[in-house]
C-alpha cells in the first residue's frame, strides 16, 4: 500500500531540483510544459517529468521595530509607578461614588424615559433606557477601573499621576471626558463630571 505523503514527497523533491535551476530556464520550462494547447501541467493522464514542475518564491519583510509607528497600541506599562492596592481602591471608589452623585444629580434635570442609576458591589451602573447601558467597576488585580460603553465599547483605564485622572492608555481618553461627551450627547444635554 503506497503511503498517501508519497505525492507529497515527490512534489517537495522535484521543487527542491527545480530551486537550483537560474529563472530563464523555470520560465522556458514552464511555457513548454503548458503545450501549444495550453494543456494543464497536472493532467492526470500525463506523465510527470521534472520540467513539467515550476515554482514560484515570494519574500515578505516586515517591518523592524524601530519604523514602527509608537503612538499607534497600547503603551507600554511603567510597572514601578503601579498603584499600591491601597491607592487604588482610594482613587478607584472615590472616582466610582463622585461619578454615581453626578449621574444622580444629572438625571433629577433631564427627561429620558428608564433612566436609572444604580451602585452594588463596586459596580456602577447607569441606564439610558433605549439609548442604552453604561457599566463601571473597578478591578482590583490589573488596578484598573473598566468602563462598558453604548457608544465606544469596552475600555480599561488606569490611573496616571502625572494627569491625575483614569486615562486608557490604547487611545489616551481620559475617563471623565469620555464619559461628558458621550453621555451629553446621548442625553442631549451636556454633563460636568469634573
Amino acid at each position: 500500500m503506497a503511503s498517501r505523503f508519497a505525492p507529497r514527497l515527490l512534489l517537495r523533491h522535484l521543487w527542491m531540483r527545480r530551486r537550483a535551476q537560474p529563472i530563464s530556464s523555470l520560465h522556458e520550462a514552464s511555457a513548454a510544459s503548458a503545450g501549444v494547447n495550453g494543456d494543464r501541467i497536472f493532467s492526470p493522464s500525463k506523465s510527470w517529468s521534472p520540467s513539467d514542475f515550476h515554482c514560484v518564491s515570494r519574500v515578505f519583510f516586515s517591518a523592524r521595530p524601530s519604523s514602527l509607528n509608537e503612538g499607534k497600541g497600547p503603551a507600554a506599562i511603567d510597572y514601578p509607578s503601579l498603584l499600591p492596592e491601597e491607592e487604588f481602591h482610594r482613587l478607584a471608589d472615590e472616582t466610582i461614588h463622585d461619578l454615581l452623585e453626578k449621574f444622580e444629580e444629572y438625571g433629577d434635570g433631564i427627561q429620558i424615559d428608564d433612566y436609572e442609576v444604580d451602585y452594588g458591589n463596586h459596580v456602577l451602573t447607569l441606564k439610558l433606557g433605549s439609548l442604552g447601558t453604561y457599566v463601571i467597576n473597578k478591578q482590583t488585580p490589573n488596578t484598573q477601573i473598566w468602563l462598558s460603553s453604548p457608544v465606544s465599547g469596552p475600555s480599561r483605564f488606569d490611573w496616571d499621576a502625572t494627569s491625575n485622572t483614569w486615562v486608557y492608555r490604547r487611545t489616551k481618553a481620559n475617563l471623565l471626558q469620555l464619559l461628558e461627551e458621550e453621555v451629553g450627547q446621548l442625553c442631549g444635554q451636556p454633563i460636568s463630571l469634573r
